[in-house]
């Protein structure tokens, strides 16, 4: 495997975890970071702190990680592009549609590897829900629940509990269901004293019929994340704080309480908590774009997918603006 020379912008919360895999990755070198404000003692051994993104390029990158704030990563990204470097972006791609398009086109038109960090793709649970899904053990999907919640995290301070926490619901469901959002509505509250929300509940309908409900906020004192899809065999539920995933079957054995046997709906069966190997989400992140650089087959979310992601999560803010419903433009599922 050839030695990748990597480089990173911010080193804030989110920029020391991946300072961290990237220290420890097979096949590549962590060159240097760009932060102006960073304390240096958090810089791994053998890389450069620099001030700005111009000085990382030059230390010379085959790829960069962005983990600044949301509102720097069209310009951050837009340099790297210019300068012909690959670049996994942090989620949310870019703080509004057209800055992600901005992002999507200038990596696309030089044939460069673009991703985005949606790391509940590479959550065990998430990927083997997904699996499952696609090989048709729930039969037809009806819905997808999803529940985000925690307290507030101090480090946000650009976005609201929309575009850093939903849009990881947004991008899970597509993806583990195949669909694209056909219309969202959604209200939002606002408690913290900022700017931004800190609360949304939302519904969509999807492009296969379901219908996803979401439920994300900073307002809780207890931290959850849990995706539930019920199909037509039963349900899934997925933790993605344990990485578990648990089946509950409809029940199929025959009642003789005359008062269920009239219940024309679905009764309890048996109920399955899978094996599954718990590997480090944001390694498998940093391993799958590692290898896509190397040209080599690998599930990367792309560009364009994040820049799907990044166009829900501004419609269903203009639902709450607007208390109506907003219906989405035919586009390839988020997820496909």
């Amino acid at each position: 495997m050839s030695t990748l020379r990597a480089g990173l912008i911010g080193l804030g919360a989110m920029g020391r975890n991946h300072a961290r895999v990237l220290g420890g990755l097979d096949g590549v070198d962590l060159v240097g970071i760009a932060d102006p404000v960073a304390d240096g003692s958090a810089v791994p051994s053998g890389a450069k702190l620099v001030a700005t993104v111009e000085e990382l390029i030059a230390l010379g990158l085959d790829y960069a990680v962005v983990a600044c704030p949301t509102a720097y990563h069209e310009p951050v990204g837009l340099a790297l592009a210019e300068a012909g470097v690959h670049a996994l972006i942090e989620k949310p791609l870019a703080h509004t549609t057209e800055a992600a398009r901005r992002l999507a086109e200038a990596f696309e038109s030089r044939g460069l590897v673009g991703g985005v960090g949606h790391i509940e793709r590479c959550n065990p649970a998430i990927m083997s829900l997904r699996e499952r899904l696609e090989a048709g053990e729930l039969g037809e999907i009806l819905q997808v629940v999803t529940r985000r919640q925690g307290p507030f995290p101090h480090r946000i301070a650009d976005v609201g509990v929309v575009k850093d926490l939903a849009t990881h619901d947004i991008d899970l469901t597509s993806w583990v269901t195949g669909q694209s959002y056909r219309s969202i509505a959604a209200s939002t509250v606002s408690r913290s004293g900022r700017e931004h929300e800190d609360l949304v509940s939302a519904i969509g309908r999807l492009s296969g019929g379901a219908i996803a409900n979401h439920s994300v906020n900073w307002l809780s004192p207890f931290k959850e994340r849990t995706a539930v899809v019920t199909g037509d065999r039963g349900c899934f539920i997925a933790d993605t704080l344990t990485a578990d995933l648990t089946f509950y079957a409809n029940g199929v054995v025959d009642t003789e309480w005359e008062a269920l046997r009239a219940f024309r709906g679905v009764s309890e069966g048996d109920m399955v908590r899978y094996a599954i190997r718990k590997r480090e989400p944001l390694l498998v992140e940093h391993e799958h774009f590692r290898d896509a650089v190397l040209g080599q087959e690998s599930d990367i979310v792309g560009l364009r997918q994040g820049l799907a992601t990044v166009e829900v999560s501004e419609q269903m803010l203009l639902s709450a603006e607007t208390g109506s419903t907003v219906a989405l433009a035919d586009a390839a599922p988020a997820g496909i």
